[in-house]
């Protein structure tokens, strides 16, 4: 043992070479960044070329399904507990549903890191094989990150549905406003029964291109609220997720 810390120095300083290895790997890995845009409608339309934008609206539609599973989970597990608390096989159930809570924690956290660009844990130390598995359990117990955790799945219901309904909703309005002069000029303006402040657009022809506008407007504005809602959900998942001193 002494002859590999000697080797390979003491474990923690492996564990800090191994932290920069894995960020200069991200790094290397991570598609460049744009170049900064000077003039407010470079910031605004350049919103497009960013790929963490598409991952972060993907992130706000996959919310839903995420958050009707998670408050499901939790919901369930925590009625189930508390009604076999009296038995016998309640302290078992309790510890895997606990298990299990921190499980799926770990695999939000990649989903997080992935489509929002938030660095998550890896694992908690409680995992760590060397320690009693009693002292484990108590860990897990006691960590606060645990009941967090159930907080942040129960917040998920509310937030995927409006982050589904505001992405649904925008996209769909800002194209349908774009294909309004495409409609337009295939005679189906008549069908689709759009009102311009009161007056049947169909019979305003000035009104088709002004509404593609707004809607171009509106969809580079959808996007931007992508991005904000993936960076505010980002630093969420880390508040409610992830305990800095607790995980390697």
């Amino acid at each position: 043992i002494a002859s590999v810390a000697s080797s390979y120095g003491a474990p923690g300083e492996v564990a800090d070479i191994y932290r920069d290895t894995e960020a200069t790997v991200q790094t290397a890995l991570r598609a460049p960044p744009p170049p900064p845009r000077k003039s407010w409608m470079g910031r605004f339309f350049g919103v497009i070329a960013e790929p963490r934008t598409y991952a972060a609206l993907f992130y706000m539609v996959l919310a839903l399904a995420t958050g009707i599973f998670y408050f499901t989970w939790v919901v369930a597990g925590i009625s189930m507990s508390a009604g076999l608390a009296v038995l016998i096989i309640g302290v078992p159930f309790v510890i895997l549903y606990f298990g299990s809570v921190r499980m799926l924690s770990l695999v939000e956290g990649r989903i997080v890191e992935v489509m929002l660009g938030e660095r998550m844990p890896r694992r908690p130390l409680y995992s760590a094989r060397g320690r009693p598995w009693p002292e484990r359990i108590k860990d897990m117990f006691v960590d606060p990150r645990t009941w967090s955790t159930q907080l942040y799945f129960l917040l998920m219901l509310p937030l995927g549905i409006l982050y589904f309904t505001l992405a649904v909703t925008l996209l769909g309005v800002s194209l349908g406003l774009i294909a309004t002069p495409v409609a337009a000029l295939f005679g189906q303006l008549d069908d689709w029964n759009v009102q311009f402040f009161g007056l049947d657009a169909a019979q305003l022809p000035w009104a088709t291109p002004l509404l593609a506008l707004i809607g171009v407007v509106l969809l580079f504005a959808t996007l931007h609220l992508a991005r904000f809602v993936g960076q505010w959900h980002g630093g969420l998942a880390k508040h409610l997720l992830v305990k800095s001193a607790q995980y390697s």
